[in-house]
């Protein structure tokens, strides 16, 4: 169904006669469009069987027509939302869900380990062979909280009104996007009557950086207060993560997950012969000491230092010591994966380091795609369009968006930018969050083998927020997986018992 907003132009004159009979026409504020709201949405009731119970639930797929706060701009955003019949109504936890990207839709997070309902992978987190096959989830955690997940314009089915490229662009960008997901959240809780209910946010990749900025804007624009925040594999200070010629701080934060790699891959010269947590502690002191001291030198670094530094990179990396040499002692994530196995002509993920994919074609700048991730586009695609109109008789003619480059490149960074340079850091946010909102717990999840944002990045910034007493309140898990924990069964089920464990402590209060 496609809405129109029309602005109508009033000029309604008003005669004023002065001595000399002269008229003056004074013109009338123009108003912002209204929305009229006829949002189509679908409702089923479903019932999932989890270890000899069943619960019933209702699902709502459907969407939410927002208006942006004294802005000139609308839009449709798209979203499901679960809720468990016979289980505390109102006040029973309700959490909001989002992917990142920016770009990426929330069906990863929903189809791949949270919802009722999850695609089926191999045990070590592989996809299987088509046909995609979904099942129940019994590590959903609808158990314990009511769900919704979010599609940000642009992702899904969410797109501005009119759908134009021109009014999709004004909600890319961190301070418009923070905006518009906010909105959205207080039309629902008011829609359904959840103003009481405890509230969540969970947010994977830049979901986090989202859900950092939003934590501040609920409380400050809405007086909406959370009583906690899931972050899975964040990223709050891009500082940590991007890698520039004249920022060392990646290349240090990297290492641990480069030893974790090659360490699984049995790529380290003389083999396994430490345990992994082992390794991964000498290799963490090793960078916030010896490392992150040399790199600071430059080129002042003595040949002494040069030879310790590259026997040390090669024992903790697996890389020949002269290419170690010849990028100064500074590898990025690029430069790691495509040359950990060059000998088989063999890449590891970014997303994933644990999968290897072939390398199409080594003497380009940068990898064609990404092992651990481009896979993944047919079976979570195809199985999010068949879901939404088969199981929840949903139906759009919309392309449903599930990660969308366009959104990336147009993307306006500069709006969460301090001082209007540097990078984006919203760690600051989410520690005034905690100072003003005292009850918020906040549990970070982050996967051993992530090469995105990578778990010794995520410390690093919690280090770095300066807690103090408040530090207790932020739990920190680590899973032997990557980035998309959830897609291997062992994570999953260790993420659902600490995300279970931690809604029981936020809910103490």
């Amino acid at each position: 169904m496609c809405i129109f907003l029309v602005i109508v132009f009033y000029y309604l004159p008003l005669l004023n006669v002065s001595a000399h009979d002269n008229e003056e026409k004074k013109e009338e504020k123009i108003e912002p469009p209204k929305i009229t709201r006829n949002e189509k949405f679908s409702e089923t009731l479903h019932e999932i069987a989890i270890d000899g119970r069943i619960y019933n639930y209702r699902a709502l797929a459907g969407e939410s027509f927002i208006q942006m706060d004294k802005e000139d701009v609308c839009g449709r955003i798209f979203y499901t939302a679960y809720t468990l019949l016979h289980s505390g109504g109102k006040l029973r936890p309700v959490t909001f869900l989002f992917n990142g990207g920016p770009g990426a839709a929330s069906l990863w997070l929903h189809l791949g380990g949270v919802g009722p309902r999850r695609i089926e992978f191999s045990a070590d987190g592989r996809i299987l062979p088509p046909p995609v096959k979904m099942k129940n989830n019994p590590f959903t955690w609808l158990l314990f909280t009511d769900l919704v997940f979010v599609d940000p314009v642009g992702t899904g089915f969410s797109r501005g009104m009119p759908d134009e490229e021109k009014t999709n662009k004004k909600f890319y960008g961190y301070e418009q996007d923070i905006k518009s997901i906010a909105e959205f959240i207080r039309l629902y809780i008011t829609g359904n009557n959840r103003w009481l209910s405890p509230k969540f946010l969970a947010g994977e990749s830049y979901g986090t950086t989202r859900a950092a900025g939003l934590t501040w804007r609920l409380h400050q624009r809405y007086g909406i207060d959370l009583n906690g925040v899931l972050l899975i594999s964040p990223v709050l200070d891009f500082n940590t993560i991007l890698f520039h010629p004249s920022n060392d701080l990646p290349y240090i934060l990297f290492l641990p997950t480069y030893a974790a790699t090659a360490w699984h891959h049995a790529a380290l010269p003389g083999g396994n012969r430490t345990a992994l947590t082992e390794l991964l502690a000498e290799v963490e002191c090793f960078c916030l000491g010896r490392y992150v001291c040399a790199l600071a030198k430059g080129s002042r670094l003595k040949e002494e230092e040069k030879r310790e530094l590259a026997n040390r990179l090669r024992a903790y990396t697996g890389l020949p010591e002269d290419f170690i040499r010849k990028r100064r002692f500074r590898i990025d994530w690029m430069e790691f994966t495509r040359n950990l196995l060059p000998e088989e002509n063999r890449m590891v993920g970014r997303m994933d380091s644990t999968i290897i994919g072939i390398e199409p074609d080594p003497a380009k700048p940068r990898p064609l795609y990404d092992p651990s991730l481009d896979p993944l586009f047919g079976p979570f695609s195809s199985a999010m369009n068949a879901y939404i109109r088969e199981e929840l008789q949903y139906e759009d003619d919309l392309v449903y968006e599930f990660l969308n480059s366009d959104v990336t490149r147009q993307w306006d960074w500069s709006t969460g930018l301090k001082e209007d340079q540097g990078f984006i850091m919203v760690s600051d946010t989410l520690r005034d969050a905690l100072a003003v909102n005292r009850n918020l717990k906040v549990f970070i999840a982050s996967g051993l083998y992530d090469l995105a944002t990578p778990y010794f990045a995520v410390e690093y910034t919690v280090r770095h927020m300066w807690l103090k007493e408040r530090r207790e309140d932020v739990i920190i898990e680590t899973y032997p997986a990557g980035h998309m924990m959830y897609t291997h069964v062992e994570a999953l089920a260790k993420l659902y018992r600490d995300v279970r464990n931690f809604y029981s402590l936020a809910l103490q209060n």
